[in-house]
C-alpha cells in the first residue's frame, strides 16, 4: 500500500470519527429505553420553556407600535394632529414626510428590559437558594399579568406596567432556566435556545396573524394568556427529575460522584468567590452586548421609519413584518449550534455594527430600492443575533468548570440585556432626532 493511500485512509479514519463524535453529541447513548424517553421528555420540556419565556417579551414588542398608537390615539383628541407644533408641520397618512410615533418604540423597549436588567445584576447573588418550583411559579405569574394588564389597560402608563412585568418575568425566566440546563445534558442549551427563537418567530407571526385578520391587538393578547399556562405544566406534567446535574447515560459512577460533588461546591460559592469569577466571563459578554446593541437599535430605533410608501402594505404592517423577518433570523441561528458552532466571538459585533450603519444610511438616503432587500437584511441581522446569543452560552457551558457553571451561566444573561438597555436609551433621542428632520420619503 502506498503512502498516499494509507494516508487517505488515515484521513478518512478522521473523519469518520469526528462525524461519530459528532452524531455521539446529538444523540447520546442510552443504557435504557426509559432514559431514553426522559431525555426526550427533558429536551422537549426545555424547548417549550424558551418559547414561554420569552413569548411575551417579543409579543411586547411586536405590538409597540400599535399600543402607543392606540394609547396615544384615544388621549389626544380627534381634531389634534399627531405632531405638536415643535416638531414642525402635521403628519398625515398622504404626508410625503416620514410618519413617526410622538413616543419612539425605543421607550416600550425600555419598559422591556430595563427590569430585566435589574433582575439579572441582583438575582444571581441570592437565586441559587430559591427553590426551582417557587421562581418559575413567579416567571409564569408575571407572564400571565402582563398580558393582562396590557390588554385592559386606557392609558400609555398602565400599558408600560404591564410591559415592566413581562420584563421581570423574563428575566427571572431567563436565569432561572439557563442555570436549571445545568443539571441535564448539555444538549439543553442549544434547546432552550432553539425555543426562545421559536418564541421570536412564533410570538411575531401569532400577533400580525391575529390582527391581520381583524382582531384588535387588545383581543389579540388575550388569546395569548393560555402561553404562561403552558409553562407551568410543561415543569408540572414533563420535566423529569434530574438524578444528578449533567449526568449523562453514559456517565460511570465515578463521574456521577464528582458530578455530585460539583453540584454541592456550586450551590456554597461565597460572595468573594461570586464577584471573583466575574472578570473571567467578560470575554463572552462583550461580544453579546455589543451585538445586542447594534439589533435592537436597528429593531427599536429604526424599523419604524424605514418604510416605503406605495407599497400593497402599510407601514404599520410593513413593521410587523420587518419584526417577522428578524425573528425568523433568531430561530434559525439559535436552533443551529449543534451543526455550526462559531468560536470567534468577535466577529458577530462586527457584522452586526455593518447592518447598523448601512440601514441608518438607508433612513437617510433612501438608496435601496426595495422592501424585500430591506426585508432580507433584516433576516441576516436576526440570524447575526441568534448565533450570538446561543454560541455563547454553548461556549460557557462547555468552558466554565461544572462547580461555577449555574452562577456563571446566569450572570453572562446579563450581556445581552445591557446591549439592549443602551439601545433603548440611544434609540429614543435618535429616533425623535430623525423625525423631527422631515426627511422626504
Amino acid at each position: 500500500m502506498t503512502h498516499s493511500s494509507t494516508h487517505s485512509r488515515d484521513s478518512t479514519n478522521i473523519q469518520m470519527d469526528n462525524l461519530n463524535a459528532r452524531t455521539s453529541e446529538l444523540e447520546p447513548r442510552f443504557k435504557n429505553p426509559q432514559e431514553k424517553r426522559a431525555m426526550q421528555r427533558n429536551l422537549a420540556s426545555f424547548w417549550i420553556f424558551g418559547l414561554t419565556n420569552n413569548f411575551a417579551y417579543v409579543v411586547m414588542l411586536s405590538a409597540a407600535h400599535d399600543i402607543l398608537d392606540q394609547e396615544q390615539g384615544s388621549e389626544i383628541p380627534a381634531n389634534s394632529t399627531t405632531n405638536s407644533s415643535t416638531e414642525g408641520p402635521p403628519v398625515t397618512s398622504n404626508s410625503s414626510y416620514l410618519e413617526c410615533n410622538t413616543i419612539s418604540t425605543g421607550a416600550i423597549l425600555l419598559a422591556d428590559i430595563l427590569p430585566s436588567l435589574t433582575v439579572k445584576l441582583t438575582f444571581p447573588i441570592f437565586l441559587q437558594k430559591i427553590p426551582y418550583p417557587v421562581k418559575i411559579s413567579l416567571v409564569s405569574v408575571f407572564g400571565l399579568s402582563s398580558f393582562i394588564l396590557v390588554a385592559f389597560a386606557q392609558k400609555v402608563w398602565l400599558s408600560i406596567l404591564g410591559v415592566v412585568l413581562t420584563s421581570i418575568g423574563s428575566g427571572l425566566g431567563e436565569i432561572t432556566f439557563l442555570s436549571l440546563t445545568t443539571f441535564y445534558h448539555r444538549n439543553m442549551v442549544s434547546v432552550w435556545s432553539s425555543g426562545t427563537g421559536g418564541a421570536g418567530i412564533l410570538g411575531a407571526l401569532a400577533y400580525a396573524g391575529l390582527t391581520s385578520v381583524g382582531l384588535s391587538a387588545r383581543n389579540s393578547l388575550l388569546i395569548m394568556i393560555c402561553i404562561p399556562v403552558l409553562m407551568m405544566v410543561t415543569y408540572i406534567f414533563i420535566l423529569t427529575t434530574p438524578v444528578s446535574p449533567t449526568k449523562k447515560a453514559d456517565d460511570d459512577d465515578d463521574v456521577a460522584l464528582l458530578l455530585e460533588e460539583s453540584r454541592q461546591k456550586r450551590m456554597n460559592l461565597t460572595f468573594k468567590e461570586k464577584m471573583h469569577l466575574i472578570p473571567g466571563l467578560l470575554k463572552y459578554m462583550i461580544p453579546l452586548t455589543l451585538v445586542y446593541f447594534a439589533e435592537y437599535f436597528i429593531n427599536q430605533g429604526l424599523h419604524e421609519l424605514l418604510y416605503f410608501n406605495g407599497l400593497f402594505l402599510s407601514s404599520k404592517e410593513q413593521y410587523r413584518w420587518y419584526q417577522v423577518a428578524y425573528q425568523v433570523g433568531v430561530f434559525i441561528s439559535r436552533s443551529s449550534v449543534n451543526f455550526l458552532k462559531i468560536n470567534r466571538l468577535w466577529l458577530l459585533p462586527v457584522l452586526q455594527m455593518a447592518n447598523l450603519v448601512l440601514l441608518t444610511l438607508q433612513v437617510f438616503y433612501r438608496f435601496i430600492p426595495s422592501f424585500w432587500i430591506v426585508l432580507a437584511i433584516i433576516l441576516w441581522e436576526g440570524l447575526l443575533g441568534g448565533a450570538a446569543y446561543v454560541n455563547t452560552f454553548y461556549k460557557i457551558t462547555n468552558e466554565i468548570p461544572a462547580e461555577h457553571k449555574e452562577f456563571c451561566i446566569g450572570v453572562a444573561s446579563l450581556g445581552d440585556s445591557m446591549g439592549i438597555a443602551v439601545a433603548g436609551a440611544v434609540a429614543i433621542p435618535s429616533h425623535n432626532a430623525i423625525c423631527g428632520l422631515h426627511l422626504k420619503v
